[in-house]
């Protein structure tokens, strides 16, 4: 097989899930824009998903959010995905919405806080029972505003306890995916603030936990590329949360802030043997003011196009100008490959998957916008309700 060849081989191997919380109403602490034809029920969700991968041939998946796609019956549920073509994926928590989780949840200094909390993962576990989903992604807003409002100390040891006991509720083929932020809407301490913090409790809990790196969720100037080469070499890379940011956690189109840093996230990925099914690659994003449908599909084209580019970097002339000391030639031989244009290639990769070269306009020309327009009229938009 030639080094093309094996590129599109891999290229055609790749899978973005998609959350079904982009597809609904999103916004900002301040307003949430709504739109027409946006789902009304998690099912409506799963039909647009259905259509971004009909069209980019990479999103087989849809990560669902509890309680905002609640259902009563999730076998349902899954096969009205498979129905369509897509499966369900990651099961995320929400344990920030609610007005007990003022001061935190599975971190909160009230014992029956902390069991409305934890009763609330184990649900989701069950619902992983149901759906036939691998992942329960966690993240927590825990944290304190002020100096002294709480015990640091001792929050940690809450939180060891509480993902304990969901640990042990993991069934066989089922894993924990901790993930971190630095802020918000904590602003003094976070209770999961970093990678080194998630590591540490995923590595005293076992195997079944890994970390989970959202690309919006570092401090200005922090190399991520840097965080997911350690967590691969340690073997607790569990997935992405991609998406942009400018300033804080905007979620803003994977690629759209600083597609360079998505290039040189998805080369360690290829190196540090990342790019397989154990390393998951979802998009956490809200499109607040732009069409939703075609924004995914966007986002999943700009993941492939830096996976296109990480794939071509000259793996044998970089190590030869690692090896001796040559430093201009080594950034050379990446930015060669971050330079590539790539959209040739995977046009001819989306016609050999027998699907139209360009994934936007075969989408516009479906009518499916139109139609959803059309037939998404009355009852409540699903949405998180920002």
């Amino acid at each position: 097989m030639t080094e093309l060849a094996a590129v599109k081989a891999a290229l055609k191997t790749q899978a973005v899930e998609t959350p079904s919380w982009a597809y609904g109403n999103s916004g900002t602490r301040f307003k949430v824009f709504a739109q027409r034809g946006v789902p009304r029920t998690p099912q409506e969700k799963l039909d647009d998903a259905a259509q971004v991968h009909a069209f980019t041939g990479v999103a087989p998946t849809v990560a669902l959010h509890i309680p905002w796609d609640k259902v009563d019956d999730y076998a349902a549920l899954a096969k009205h995905a498979e129905d369509r073509g897509v499966k369900l994926g990651a099961i995320n928590s929400n344990t920030f919405q609610d007005d007990d989780y003022k001061l935190g949840s599975i971190c909160h200094p009230e014992a029956a806080v902390r069991r409305k909390a934890l009763d609330h993962l184990l649900e989701c576990v069950d619902i992983m029972d149901a759906t036939g989903s691998r992942d329960l992604k966690l993240w927590f807003a825990d944290g304190t505003n002020y100096p002294g409002q709480d015990d640091i100390h001792a929050r940690q040891d809450r939180l060891a306890e509480g993902l304990a006991e969901v640990y042990e509720r993991l069934g066989d083929g089922q894993r924990m995916l901790l993930e971190y932020k630095f802020f918000e809407p904590a602003f003094y301490t976070t209770d999961v603030p970093d990678w080194g913090t998630a590591y540490a409790h995923c590595l005293k809990l076992g195997e079944k936990a890994q970390v989970v790196v959202d690309t919006g969720h570092h401090a200005p100037g922090t190399n991520i590329e840097f965080i997911v080469a350690t967590l691969l070499r340690e073997g607790k890379l569990g997935g992405f949360d991609f998406n942009s940011r400018f300033y804080a956690d905007d979620d803003l189109m994977v690629g759209a802030a600083d597609p360079f840093q998505l290039f040189r996230i998805m080369y360690e990925v290829v190196r540090g043997g990342g790019f397989t099914p154990d390393v998951a690659f979802m998009l956490d994003q809200c499109h607040n003011i732009e069409a939703k449908i075609p924004a995914i599909i966007r986002s999943v084209m700009n993941v492939q196009e830096a996976t296109a580019k990480a794939l071509l970097v000259d793996s044998d002339s970089l190590a030869s100008a690692q090896r001796s000391g040559d430093v201009l030639e080594a950034n050379a031989v990446l930015m060669d490959a971050y330079n590539t244009d790539v959209r040739p290639l995977l046009r001819e990769v989306r016609e050999e998957l027998g699907l139209d070269p360009d994934p936007i306009a075969a989408y516009r020309r479906s009518g499916w916008a139109e139609k959803i327009v059309e037939e998404r009229v009355g009852g409540e938009q699903a949405g998180w309700g920002a």
